[in-house]
C-alpha cells in the first residue's frame, strides 16, 4: 500500500523535471502527504498532449459516486484489478496521471513495536508513480478533482516492509501510461520497481501524526536499530 508520502521539493522543481508547460500550482512541499489532502499529479492535455503539472486530492472518487465520503479509502488501486474493479477501470482507459513524490513510507512490525520506513531513489530523484485521477460533480455544480495511486505485488527488500508498493514508473513508461490505449501493454507497466533502484532506512515514530509535517520527518531515526538490508544512507534530494 501507499497510504503516505513526501514531497520534499518545490512545485516549481517538479515542473522543471518532468517539463510540464502550463502555469505551475504553487502548492508546498509535504513531508506527510496523507489521503484527502492535496498533492500533484501531471496529465496529459487531451488536445495538445502537453504535460501539466495539477492540484488534486488524494483519494479517488467515481464519477458515478453518491458522495465523497469513501475517498480515503480509495487511497490506493491494486494493479492487478484496476482495469476491471467498478471504481477504477473508466478512468483507468481514460484518465491516468503520474503521481510525482520524493518517497514514501511504510510501517513494519518490529518487537511490540512498529518501526517506520522511508523510501525513496538512491539518486535522490522524483519517483513517478501510476496513478489514476477523476472528476466528480459536486452538490453546486463544481467539479471535485481526486487521484489514486497504483500498487503492485512487493519485491526485494520492500517485502520486508509490506506485501505491496507504488508501481514506479520508469522514464522509458511515461509516455506509454500517459497516451497508451491497449489494456495488456498498460497492465504490463504495473510491476515493481528494480529493488537496486531504491534505498530504504529507518525514521521517526512521530510520521504516523498526520499533524507533524517538516523536513525532520525524513532524517534517519538515529535509535532506531533496523536490519543491514533496511539500512541504507537517506538520498540527497535536489
Amino acid at each position: 500500500m501507499c497510504g503516505r508520502y513526501f514531497q520534499a521539493r518545490s512545485s516549481g522543481d517538479i515542473a522543471r523535471y518532468f517539463g510540464t508547460t502550463n502555469a505551475t500550482p504553487n502548492l508546498f512541499p509535504s513531508f506527510n502527504r496523507a489521503p484527502t489532502q492535496e498533492g500533484l499529479v501531471i496529465r496529459r492535455h487531451p488536445e495538445t498532449a502537453a504535460l501539466h503539472l495539477d492540484v488534486l486530492r488524494w483519494g479517488l472518487v467515481p464519477r458515478w459516486a453518491k458522495d465523497a465520503a469513501g475517498a480515503a479509502r480509495m487511497m490506493n488501486a491494486r494493479g492487478e484489478t484496476v482495469a476491471d474493479k467498478p471504481a477504477f477501470r473508466d478512468a483507468f482507459r481514460r484518465r491516468r496521471c503520474l503521481v510525482p513524490m520524493d518517497g514514501f513510507y511504510e510501517w513494519r512490525a518490529e518487537g511490540k513495536g512498529r518501526q517506520p520506513y522511508a523510501c525513496a531513489l538512491r539518486s535522490g530523484e522524483p519517483m513517478a508513480c501510476a496513478g489514476l485521477w477523476e472528476g466528480w460533480k459536486q452538490a453546486d455544480g463544481a467539479w471535485l478533482r481526486t487521484y489514486t495511486i497504483i500498487t503492485c505485488a512487493a519485491a526485494g527488500r520492500q517485502a520486508l516492509l509490506h506485501d505491496r508498493m507504488p508501481v514506479i514508473l520508469p522514464r522509458a513508461a511515461w509516455d506509454p501510461w500517459l497516451a497508451g490505449e491497449e489494456e495488456a501493454a498498460l497492465l504490463a507497466l504495473l510491476v515493481p520497481a528494480e529493488d537496486a533502484l531504491l534505498a530504504f532506512w529507518p525514521v521517526a515514530a512521530r510520521v504516523g501524526r498526520v499533524a507533524e509535517n517538516d523536513a525532520g520527518l525524513i532524517a534517519r531515526d538515529p535509535l532506531a536499530q533496523p536490519p543491514p538490508e533496511l539500512d541504507d544512507p537517506p538520498p540527497v534530494f535536489g
